[in-house]
């Protein structure tokens, strides 16, 4: 069994007008919302083998803000091959480069990350609501899913079964301790 799981970077800032769309950094509320997805998804079992992450500036800083969190080290491939791009492109990159790993994270953007969860569960799937709960996937949002496939090559569109879709607002205010 693979697990996918797929994260829109957190909160970026708008207030520097010089910076242009791929340089924006975080803005305090992502820099607090993404240690606290991390922290859930290592209470939940949902730990990467590998992640592929696109190079832009407020992904780059998500992961970096997640990783001391995580319990173990990972294979981590930045990449601009997922910064202003499909949900198709990013299917066959997820396809082409899962790898060995058995549990892989995708932080991206949205719009194909907004489109790709609800095509890999497929809307006739009973889970769908649980990895696409609302009609937007909001910033540090997470979808968990899992593929009955032997390798990231072999999985399909609408063949992915439903574990959580979690927003930052679920757990903000009621994280458990995690000393």
């Amino acid at each position: 069994m693979l697990k996918l799981m797929l994260m829109r970077h957190a909160k970026s800032a708008w207030d520097n007008p010089e910076l242009t769309d791929y340089f924006r950094q975080l803005a305090p509320r992502g820099q607090e919302a993404a240690p606290v997805m991390a922290r859930y998804m290592v209470a939940n079992g949902h730990i990467p083998d590998r992640i592929l992450c696109s190079s832009a500036q407020r992904t780059r800083e998500t992961l970096s803000l997640m990783l001391p969190l995580f319990p173990h080290d990972m294979e981590i491939v930045i990449t601009n091959a997922l910064y202003e791009t499909s949900a198709a492109t990013y299917y066959d990159y997820i396809r082409a480069h899962g790898r060995e790993a058995r549990a892989l994270m995708v932080i991206g953007h949205n719009p194909a990350l907004e489109e790709l969860g609800p095509a890999l569960v497929g809307v006739n799937n009973v889970d769908h609501g649980r990895v696409h709960a609302s009609a937007k996937y909001p910033t540090a949002a997470l979808a968990v899913m899992k593929f009955d496939a032997p390798a990231w090559a072999e999985i399909s569109s609408g063949a992915g079964q439903g574990v959580c879709f979690v927003r930052p607002r679920d757990l903000i205010g009621h994280e458990v301790d995690s000393d």
